[in-house]
């Protein structure tokens, strides 16, 4: 494994960051999340090939995957050894109906997310999306707020634009407040709208790049012909990548073709693509598989002509997503 710090927070973080979007109880949305046990040899296993940082949020499985990840977290490794990134969601209809304001929202859901954790401070507290209904003062004050206390070592941000994230950063800036230091956007080969304006920003303002779907949803790695329960059930994925297939798959045929003449795995090509760009992409795993192959995707080095192959058949796309639904 390697290890990178995380923008300029301090934070010494593996390459790979486990995404724990699919443990937790199996619901509607989400019925191929993993039970606790099945959670916890997934994490175990990415703990033993060195994974240091783990990114889950309130909102997976309605809690359940940080109380997952933080019961197994205390069986498989120290706290101080461990770089945990959890998200908080906007504020909600009845908030807002309440008066709770945005710097209240943000400590209550810390509050929250801590006792499912079963820890005293998060590394990493993130955004999930922009909210648009609150004052950017009153959430970047409750952030600062949070790291005032010790609750937080670090903040960052999540599905924005690039001018958002330079709007709290500045207002941040301004009240002598912590900046957003990292930011999970969309991210892969089959979509990369975040070359237009954000990587660029974040390499300038030395903010680091935690990207999520870096895999697409398996969609650059997997044959035409495999399935899973996954690809099968998650009608998100199939807004996100739907419409676009026939020309994303120009691209993941050629993902294909150069894991066969390299004699690589496609996620070691998809990926190892990506971490030439970002400092820790977010990979999910649902299959012991998952982690192992993402793992070895470190320190696999694409040449410029390879990496031209793989590049020169995109073509823009529409937002999708979290950043198609959630806008003004």
């Amino acid at each position: 494994m390697e290890y990178t710090e995380l923008g300029k927070s301090g934070l010494k973080v593996s390459r790979v960051c486990l995404g724990c979007l699919g443990f937790g109880k199996p619901t509607a949305r989400h019925p191929w999340a993993l039970g606790e046990e099945e959670s916890e040899r997934i994490l175990s296993r990415a703990a033993e090939l060195g994974v240091n940082f783990f990114d889950t949020a309130m909102s997976y499985a309605e809690g359940a995957s940080e109380s997952f990840l933080g019961k197994a977290l205390k069986k498989l490794t120290r706290r101080e050894e461990t770089v945990i990134a959890t998200k908080f969601l906007p504020r909600s209809e009845q908030e807002i109906a309440e008066g709770i304001g945005g710097r209240a929202h943000v400590l209550n859901c810390l509050e929250g997310s801590l006792k499912r954790l079963d820890t005293e401070y998060v590394d990493l507290f993130i955004l999930h999306m922009w909210d648009y209904r609150t004052p950017v003062e009153e959430l970047m004050e409750g952030l600062a707020e949070a790291l005032r206390q010790g609750k937080a070592r670090a903040i960052g941000v999540s599905n924005c634009y690039a001018w958002q994230l330079m709007k709290a950063n500045a207002v941040a800036e301004r009240n002598g407040w912590a900046k957003f230091v990292a930011v999970q956007g969309h991210y892969n080969l089959i979509f990369r709208e975040e070359e237009r304006e954000m990587n660029p920003c974040c390499a300038e303002e030395g903010i680091a790049l935690t990207p999520y779907s870096p895999l697409a949803s398996g969609r650059l790695v997997k044959p035409k012909t495999e399935t899973s329960k996954r690809l099968q059930s998650d009608t998100f994925a199939q807004r996100k990548y739907g419409a676009s297939a026939a020309q994303d798959d120009v691209i993941i045929d050629r993902v294909a073709e150069l894991a066969q003449r390299r004699g690589l795995t496609r996620t070691q090509v998809a990926l190892g693509w990506l971490l030439s760009k970002t400092a820790a992409p977010v990979v999910g795993a649902t299959k012991l598989r998952h982690i192992e192959e993402a793992v070895s995707a470190v320190g696999v080095s694409l040449s410029p002509e390879e990496t031209a192959y793989l590049e020169e058949p995109y073509v823009p796309h529409k937002l999708v997503g979290v950043m198609e639904f959630n806008h003004a």
